[in-house]
């Protein structure tokens, strides 16, 4: 419900504080005198798009505040979710500035908010309908939402029912897609695949063929005097020398008196340490021997696997994990069949389900279709359009989330003639008409939300009138309800009246808003009825209106 709306120096307004209540809020005034500039500032601090010239003339800014009042399970709690704005109170309050440069900024709840979360915010606030209204009735795209509204459909079924004929086509087209392209690379798989079973590389294979090709490649280097320093070390070259000497020395030693000892005992180690030499030589050479054969073959597995890395463009060590997958792939082409039969069985299912509640949601609707029918024929008939028809027309849609069906309201203003859609059959009265009797039928029963009717009886008058201002009285019960109105009688029927006037003060004009006193609401009612002149006569029958609201 909104609470309050508190306008500053936007378009003829300088200054104005408004409060309403729940009920039927009329507003009345001379026509130019600014009736609409209140709904454009509602608007304005909504975030609808409207006109750009709103600041005051000569003011710095514009500002306007309105106050909701939001019970805690109330739909636009989810919107300030979403944005991050907490609202722990029942109030909401928001607030936009409008810079004379153009520039607007928005709050809510005193937090830095932008005009998109404004708009989404109001339309769970407030609805507004005139016989001008794009956001509402007259949007044929948003007719299968109000008949499901009607006919309190529970749309779970079906859009879950969607979700999942989504869900399994999507997986069938991937599935698709991805053996597709393994067909295409399927020679390519099974040469590969063939060329490194045969092939049989092994981690760690490259290192150890490099490391046995260096230790040959050495060896063959240094071979040669390897065994030249084994033979100088034999029994051809120092050990027989040593022991020559050793012998001749061994021989003289008794003649010496002790002075070979040593020599002899350093020559025996010799011997002993020369003999150690020579069998490490030996051992060193018989090491260093090779198969020429053998180290070609090492060189020519190692170059293969070197190159065949190359040609898969992975690491030498990776090409057995390589073969691992190539495998697995090639085994998907074979079981790829599999299972495609299997996700064409699911997505064929998904598609069953979907269009069996499809086919259910579409009864449902075209037996609510015939109820909307019948209620709005039965509100015309006192708003005297009795001879009228309207009819809710169900045809194929698109598949979607909210079943197979598209929606429109048409009508036909006489027996006989061509129905067509609201705005383009109807007069501006009549359409005011069929808008009102299809919000009585279609109201949401919500008094925390907002129905703003602008100058909708315009048009019409006497008994019409009282029946279009009975029937707004009737959505007021459940709603808080506002209306721009030109006719005495709805504004009769009113639970707090509004008098907006207009005034010139050294050139300036300014606007300004007024709640009625009781007597002050029989004048107006009394100007509405008979002009500026207002008579006792006219007095009178507005004091019969106003007895005859009650």
């Amino acid at each position: 419900m909104l609470q309050s709306l508190d306008i500053r120096d936007m378009l003829l307004i300088d200054r104005l504080d408004l409060e309403f209540q729940p009920g039927l809020n009329v507003l009345t005034g001379e026509t130019g005198a600014g009736k609409s500039i209140l709904l454009d500032c509602l608007g304005f601090v909504l975030g609808w798009r409207g006109r750009a010239d709103l600041v005051r003339t000569g003011a710095a800014q514009g500002e306007v505040t309105a106050v909701f009042d939001l019970p805690k399970d109330h739909p636009a709690r989810g919107i300030l979710a979403e944005a991050g704005i907490e609202c722990e109170e029942n109030e909401l309050i928001l607030r936009r500035v409008n810079g004379a440069d153009g520039r607007k900024t928005g709050w809510i709840n005193d937090r830095r908010s932008s005009g998109e979360v404004l708009r989404k915010l109001s339309e769970y606030l407030v609805e507004l309908h005139g016989q001008h209204d794009d956001r509402g009735l007259l949007n044929p795209r948003g007719h299968a939402a109000l008949l499901d509204a009607f006919a309190r459909i529970d749309k779970g079924p079906v859009r879950q029912a969607w979700a999942s004929r989504r869900d399994a086509r999507r997986r069938l087209a991937e599935a698709e897609a991805a053996l597709t392209k393994a067909r295409e690379e399927e020679d390519f798989l099974r040469h590969a695949v063939a060329e490194l079973d045969e092939f049989a590389p092994r981690p760690g294979e490259e290192a150890e063929l490099d490391t046995r090709r260096r230790s040959m490649q050495a060896a063959a280097r240094i071979r040669e005097d390897v065994a030249r320093a084994l033979q100088l070390l034999g029994v051809e070259g120092a050990e027989s020398a040593i022991l020559d000497a050793n012998r001749w020395l061994e021989g003289a030693a008794d003649s010496a008196e002790g002075r070979l000892d040593a020599p002899i005992s350093a020559l025996s180690r010799t011997l002993v340490e020369l003999g150690e030499a020579y069998a490490g030589v030996e051992a060193a050479l018989s090491e260093m021997e090779f198969d020429p054969h053998e180290l070609e073959t090492s060189e020519e597995r190692l170059f293969a696997l070197r190159a065949l890395a190359r040609k898969h463009d992975v690491l030498p060590d990776d090409l057995a994990g390589l073969g691992d997958d190539l495998r697995v792939r090639l085994e998907r082409i074979v079981s790829g069949e599999q299972s495609l039969t299997e996700l064409r069985k699911q997505a064929e299912a998904s598609e069953r389900e979907w269009q069996t509640e499809a086919d259910a949601l579409t009864a449902i609707r075209r037996e609510a279709a015939v109820r909307l029918d019948k209620a709005v024929m039965a509100e015309l008939a006192p708003l005297k359009m009795e001879r009228a028809v309207f009819q809710t027309g169900i045809t194929q849609g698109d598949p979607g989330s909210d079943g197979q069906d598209d929606v429109a309201f048409t009508v036909a203003t006489n027996p006989g003639a061509p129905a067509g859609p609201l705005d383009k059959i109807a007069s501006g009265g009549e359409l005011s008409r069929f808008l009102l009797a299809l919000k009585v039928c279609l109201a949401r029963g919500n008094d925390a939300f907002v129905l703003i009717f602008d100058e909708i009886d315009r048009g019409v008058g006497g008994a019409t009138a009282d029946a279009v201002g009975r029937r707004l009285k009737k959505l007021a019960q459940d709603a808080q309800v506002l209306v721009v109105t030109h006719s005495p009688q709805v504004a009769a029927l009113g639970d707090r009246h509004f008098f907006v006037s207009k005034s010139v003060e050294d050139g300036i004009t300014t606007s300004a808003v007024a709640e009625l006193n009781p007597e002050a609401r029989v004048q107006e009612i009394a100007r509405m009825l008979s002009g500026d002149k207002v008579t006792d006569a006219a007095k009178a029958a507005a004091r019969s209106l106003l007895d005859g609201s009650e």
